[in-house]
């Protein structure tokens, strides 16, 4: 069972499904609301865990309801939640999601997840040092984050940065990430070369890049600058909201039987994620994930 620390953000997503986005001023009838626990960091720790590892989650929510509830939710998936903070008179992250046709638009309100601080990762060292793999996203602030990968480093402990939101990295920060698993845009972004197509991209980061393109599946230039592509598996896509995070949990459980592994069930966990709504109605166990390869002639 890998050990597996998640430091990122905490949310409840509140979801509007529709039959197509709004316009800017306009206000459509929705077809279904609902909430459910989200955040990119406890979206990760609890599909890890699905997936059968130890999983300690570093974050913050805020002592109101919603807080209560994220941090029971956690608990009741088998999250180590020591280190998630209770933050005074401040709102828990939210997240507004509207989606339409399986595809999703959403807006971020951050709230206590703002609040995590390289303190609070440092209280967090004991367990960071006996890590397996460190997983840690950009809803958090990039100090934060930056230290996450002082940690790592000190400890010789694989860091995978998902670079979301994206957002310019620095030099320092990027030469302390084990894997950077960004989509196109991101990866332009973070690199700072928004014209700049795929291939070029990856080879300026050789080893380190895991490219995701959706129903494309993800690409990987290693260290050597040969070139691997794990194609996509086609599904019935319901929402969107949650495969990233689904397909990173993932990557970074199975890290320990290589790359090749890894990204045949990143890729495939990801699928799985998007056949159902929310962001973790479609995160699939490990037996569910092995079923699904079995089924598509993989295993």
């Amino acid at each position: 069972m890998p050990r597996i620390v998640v430091v990122g953000s905490i949310n409840m997503d509140l979801v509007a499904l529709c039959g197509r986005f709004p316009a800017p001023g306009e206000t459509l009838i929705g077809e279904r609301f609902f909430t459910c626990h989200g955040g990119k960091g406890a979206n990760q720790a609890v599909a890890a865990r699905r997936f059968g590892a130890e999983v300690v989650l570093v974050g913050r929510v805020g002592d109101d309801g919603f807080g209560r509830e994220l941090l029971a939710g956690l608990q009741q998936e088998g999250v180590d939640t020591r280190h998630v903070a209770v933050t005074a008179g401040v709102a828990s992250g939210v997240a507004v999601i509207t989606v339409s046709r399986g595809e999703n638009a959403i807006v971020v309100v951050p709230g206590a997840n703002h609040a995590l601080t390289p303190e609070d990762v440092r209280l967090a060292e004991a367990d960071i040092a006996t890590a397996d793999v460190l997983l840690t996203q950009l809803e958090i602030p990039l100090e934060t984050v930056a230290e996450v990968a002082r940690l790592a480093e000190r400890h010789d402990v694989p860091l995978i940065l998902n670079p979301a939101p994206a957002q310019a990295l620095p030099a320092e920060l990027l030469e302390r990430v084990s894997y950077l698993t960004p989509n196109e845009h991101e990866l332009a972004q973070l690199l700072g070369r928004p014209h700049a197509d795929s291939a070029d991209l990856l080879a300026s980061l050789p080893g380190k890049v895991v490219l995701t393109k959706g129903a494309a599946g993800a690409f990987h230039v290693d260290a050597a600058g040969g070139l691997r592509h794990q194609p996509g598996l086609a599904v019935e896509v319901v929402d969107s909201t949650g495969a990233g995070d689904t397909f990173n949990a993932a990557l970074a459980v199975f890290l320990d039987q290589g790359i090749e592994v890894a990204l045949q069930r990143a890729v495939a966990a990801g699928a799985l994620a998007v056949t159902q709504p929310g962001a973790r109605g479609g995160m699939p166990t490990a037996a569910q994930l092995d079923a699904f390869l079995v089924s598509r002639g993989q295993r």
